[in-house]
């Protein structure tokens, strides 16, 4: 089968070499182009380059010159994943069996650019890959193929997404390989089940202490390695101290004492633990503006913090 990669982002990448390993021939890698005067090469370009496969960054991939080119490589199937432009029908029309979509969640669930970040936001005990028939909706074409995987409790997005990504490539494979066979038993979506996942946004990284301990170390897993979770030290002397915080760990033997407020400082010898709005956060690696990330000890050993001190 000729296949036409679509990908971007380093989710794709494992499905393209996997595919590249095949035998199925892929004739293309078409990524986005990168932007601004100081942005890489996205990843899966960088791989295709390495495979010596033709790479090609059109602005569009659903004008009309665009689509003749597509229809140039004369492919079977279009493998889009992690690509970050929805398809027009008439691109999808391009090859005889269409296009299908590698997603990291099980659909309906998590429609959207970050499906693998909410899931930790939101604090999901399981997630999963799903590939779909494409249709022009937003992740709403049938499913083909779908995965179940388990979330670590300590995993970041960052993790999870790298191994449901080597995962994916496997459900990827064995679609391919039913569409190849005439196989395949597409299941429609049920569009009463669907939620969104957007892509997050820096201010998302702002910890609010009222929530709870697991809330909050949710959200810390789930902003990394972007755009990741940050609170303020309101020092007693000198201008607060932004603190991007990279690790934690719920802490639910330490007692909050009596007129303790959420954000504020419950210990720091020899760990440094917050008061939040149910039991208490051990901040295990923090990052102080401007300087590398420090193991909660080595912070507390250059950073007068006192019992008592807020975060906020």
């Amino acid at each position: 089968m000729r296949i036409v990669v679509l990908g971007t982002g380093p989710f794709a990448v494992p499905s393209l070499r996997r595919l590249c390993d095949s035998s199925h021939e892929v004739v293309c890698a078409i990524s986005r182009p990168p932007k601004g005067r100081r942005a890489a090469p996205a990843p899966v370009y960088v791989a295709a380059e390495e495979l010596g496969i033709e790479t090609w960054l059109p602005e569009t991939v659903n004008s009309d010159d665009a689509r003749a080119k597509l229809a140039e490589f004369a492919p079977d199937l279009l493998m889009v994943c992690d690509y970050g432009e929805i398809l027009k029908s008439s691109t999808l029309e391009v090859p005889q069996l269409g296009g299908i979509n590698l997603h990291g969640s099980l659909l309906p669930k998590y429609r959207g650019a970050a499906p693998v970040q909410w899931a930790v936001l939101n604090g999901d005990c399981e997630t999963g890959n799903t590939v779909i028939q494409m249709t022009p909706g937003l992740d709403a074409g049938p499913s083909l193929g779908v995965q179940r995987i388990a979330i670590d409790p300590d995993e970041t997005a960052g993790e999870l997404e790298a191994r449901m990504a080597d995962l994916g490539a496997d459900l990827v494979l064995d679609v391919v390989r039913q569409l190849d066979e005439g196989t395949t038993s597409p299941v429609v979506q049920d569009k009463n089940l669907a939620t969104k996942a957007p892509r997050l946004h820096k201010q998302q990284g702002e910890i609010d202490w009222t929530q709870t301990a697991s809330q909050i170390k949710n959200q810390v897993r789930a902003l990394q390695p972007w755009p990741r979770a940050f609170t303020h030290w309101q020092r007693a002397e000198g201008e607060p101290v932004r603190l991007i915080v990279h690790r934690t760990a719920i802490d639910r033997t330490t007692t909050i004492p009596p007129a303790t407020d959420p954000g504020q400082v419950v210990s720091a010898e020899p760990t440094l633990i917050v008061a939040t709005g149910e039991h208490c956060l051990q901040l295990e690696q923090v990052q102080p503006a401007g300087k590398r990330a420090l193991a909660a000890d080595e912070f507390l050993r250059g950073y007068a913090v006192q019992v008592g001190d807020r975060l906020a």
